[in-house]
């Protein structure tokens, strides 16, 4: 079973209008997890967000590098376009879709690896976010799978949040139809759980 894929023919775009340089610039570098698959717009993970750090106080654009049906390799094929201008922070949510499709766990580590090396060479802060591989691809996968993200999230400097649908996966009524997804409830969750660590991050982004 895997995650619909949509077309990664349009550039990222902000979800917020550029605003001068006092608003970081914050990309989201994720699969359908992160672009709100099957739900409104306004009740996606990115717009989510960015909702409650402004209710905190922070003026905050999302850059859009969410695609569904993206794998830790996607996301490293097209790290440097997604980046484009710049960006002064990064919140890294890929690996479901290796999971779903049992890709090698050795291919992801190598991919999330490239991607927060040349995060970190361009001086961006990263929040990384793990996740879990389907049980039904049997306990010696799931176990060589998770070592990843308990082997990179100890990468020094680096923010790491172990499992990015904490407190959302096992509650049915959290979930869309599809068993996969966070409804609007559980995105409410996710963001609320994870806004102490992206106001970390934040704080963490280098003066210009």
């Amino acid at each position: 079973m895997v995650l619909a894929v949509t077309s990664l023919a349009s550039a990222p775009l902000s979800i917020a209008a550029r605003t001068p340089a006092a608003a970081p610039r914050l990309l989201i570098l994720g699969d359908s997890l992160s672009a709100g698959f099957g739900l409104p717009h306004s009740d996606g993970f990115e717009a989510q967000l960015q909702q409650a750090l402004k209710a905190r106080g922070h003026d905050v654009s999302i850059v859009d590098g969410a695609v569904s049906g993206d794998t830790s390799a996607g996301g490293r094929a097209r790290l440097d376009w997604t980046v484009g201008d710049g960006v002064d922070a990064a919140i890294v949510e890929l690996g479901a879709n290796d999971g779903l499709r049992g890709l090698d766990p050795k291919a992801m580590q190598a991919n999330l690896t490239a991607i927060l090396d040349d995060l970190a060479a361009r001086h961006i802060p990263v929040l990384l976010t793990g996740m879990y591989a389907p049980p039904n691809l049997g306990p010696d996968y799931q176990k060589a799978f998770r070592a990843v993200f308990d082997t990179i999230g100890k990468r020094p400097g680096l923010l790491y949040d172990p499992f990015f649908l904490q407190d959302v996966a096992l509650h049915p009524e959290l979930i869309q139809p599809d068993g996969l997804h966070p409804n609007a409830e559980g995105v409410k969750r996710e963001v609320a759980r994870l806004l102490p660590m992206v106001e970390q991050l934040l704080a963490e982004i280098h003066p210009a």
